[in-house]
């Protein structure tokens, strides 16, 4: 059981989702104690208190269930962690809101029932959202939403410099538009390198995006990458914090309005309007054109196991209510979410515009422990976000980096 917690811990590591949800836990900790009319329910959703339009709705499902919902909020890491501790001592919630990436740990240490024991109905949901939640060919979870990456870019600056976004189609066309961006006496593009998952999210869209495989980091394809990336540094088209950056921080830097590329999430779309100057986004290429897959975020309800099988039922209602339509498309504008459907991302897209690009770069997205990672995950993420850091700082080549951390991730 202190092997599953170390690893959940490292994959409980900041996240595209994580970025939204960053505010410290409140509140106790509330089970499953038996009382038939109250059930325990868990999110990483601090931010929202039962006065928001979450709490209502969370709130509303146990009531529509004949129940009252006793809600609880964490941080994502101290969700996960309680979690298993709530496991060990028979007294888990009964609904809990995990991220994604942490729905294989859970599974392996036996705390979540499958979705189809359940009875849940999860054929609408689109098969890589939901992918991400699916071991061994089984689902544990449904989907809320998806948060991904894109690349925001600055109108005025694209303009200045004689730069057309549509031109972005591959790596050559975008390093040939911040070479443009630079000569014009501008900055080229901001992202995070840091050490923690956020560097290795938004590495994985140009490591994929190479035909990169996360089971041979040390791949042609995966130096390719990395060489693009320390290129862009060397360059002075990227700047050298990208190493100590943030999603937050790398944001920052986009929204001071010197940058003319961000690479950023949905949950940046309500910063984005107020930066207070025009933006456009395209999907993150591939090297050779089109768009390269980009890693999902997001969070799954989920059931755990109980003692008393019995309140199944209930949970289960509550559960169907919150992943209805109608609550699906409150939810995910919430959240600033797409998603997990054709037929709501049809209607977000008909309410705003914008989310038109993000609903595309979702539909090519991966799930990071999808394709029989699961719990291996984690033991690969930390050496690839190491071999980043050491590529990009100049300890060592790309080549070598990702060497030892194919080295590395062989013996997690």
């Amino acid at each position: 059981m202190r092997n599953t917690r170390r690893t959940l811990l490292t994959a409980l590591a900041a996240t595209g989702a994580l970025v939204s949800i960053a505010a410290c836990g409140s509140g106790s900790a509330s089970s499953s104690s038996g009382d038939s009319k109250t059930y325990a329910f868990w999110d990483p959703y601090p931010q929202f208190d039962a006065s928001s339009d979450w709490g209502k709705q969370v709130a509303r499902c146990g009531t529509q269930a004949g129940v009252k919902i006793k809600r609880t909020a964490y941080d994502t890491t101290d969700l996960g962690n309680k979690a298993l501790l709530a496991a060990q001592q028979g007294n888990a919630p009964d609904v809990m809101l995990v991220d994604n990436p942490v729905v294989s740990t859970l599974v392996e240490a036996g705390i979540l029932n499958k979705t189809s024991d359940l009875g849940l109905d999860t054929s609408s949901i689109q098969k890589n959202i939901i992918g991400a939640g699916t071991i061994d060919g089984s689902a544990y979870g449904i989907p809320v939403g998806a948060n991904t990456l894109a690349l925001y870019y600055n109108k005025k600056i694209l303009t200045a410099a004689h730069v057309d976004p549509a031109s972005v189609k591959d790596w050559a066309s975008l390093t040939a538009a911040l070479q443009k961006v630079k000569a014009a006496g501008k900055k080229g593009i901001t992202f995070s390198a840091i050490n923690t998952e956020e560097g290795s999210f938004q590495f994985l869209p140009w490591f994929w995006g190479a035909g990169g495989d996360l089971t041979k980091l040390n791949s042609s394809e995966g130096a390719a990458a990395l060489t693009l990336w320390k290129q862009w540094v060397d360059a002075g088209y990227a700047p050298k914090d990208v190493l100590n950056n943030t999603q937050t921080t790398s944001w920052q830097e986009f929204a001071t309005g010197e940058y003319a590329f961000s690479e950023n999430g949905t949950w940046q779309l309500g910063n984005a309007d107020k930066a207070g100057f025009g933006y456009g986004i395209v999907n993150i290429p591939a090297q050779n054109g089109g768009s390269a897959p980009v890693p999902t975020g997001g969070e799954f309800v989920t059931v755990p196991v109980q003692k008393d099988t019995g309140r199944y039922d209930v949970s289960k209602k509550i559960v169907t209510c919150l992943t209805s339509s109608t609550s699906l498309l409150a939810t995910d504008t919430t959240l600033m979410y797409v998603a997990p459907t054709a037929a709501v991302q049809a209607q977000q897209v008909a309410k705003n515009a914008e989310l038109k690009p993000w609903v595309a770069a979702v539909a090519a997205a991966r799930g990071r422990t999808s394709g029989g990672l699961g719990t291996k995950y984690p033991t690969i993420s930390q050496p690839l976000w190491t071999a980043v850091q050491a590529a990009l700082s100049g300890g060592k080549s790309p080549q070598g980096a990702l060497d030892v951390a194919q080295s590395a991730a062989g013996k997690g």
